[in-house]
């Protein structure tokens, strides 16, 4: 690997693990934070006619936890854009030219 292609590698794993953290810290704040440390606080709040924390530690968290990886998927497809690594600048053969450039065998 060039030494060029190194540093972006680098800088694309960097970017890679301080989004993966970011929304790990994010999950844990919803899902041990609110649901667990914070539920008697959050049950003086109503919604939907549920305690609010009893509402995160059953629903909300499964929601943020949905969402977060929404999130996730558009962040990587934008990262990958950026370095060049995405879906779309794959090179590939179609199967039917792979099995026409081959001779019958006799």
């Amino acid at each position: 690997m060039r030494a060029s292609q190194n540093t972006q590698a680098k800088a694309y794993w960097k970017e890679n693990i301080r989004i993966v953290l970011s929304l790990l810290a994010i999950w844990f704040v919803v899902s041990f934070g609110m649901a667990i440390l914070l539920v008697d606080v959050l049950d003086n709040i109503r919604f939907f006619g549920f305690k609010f924390g009893f509402w995160m530690a059953q629903q909300g968290s499964i929601f943020c936890f949905v969402i977060l990886i929404f999130i996730y998927v558009r962040k990587m497809n934008r990262l990958d854009h950026k370095y060049g690594v995405d879906e779309d600048r794959d090179q590939y053969s179609q199967d039917d030219a792979y099995y026409d450039s081959k001779e019958p065998e006799q």
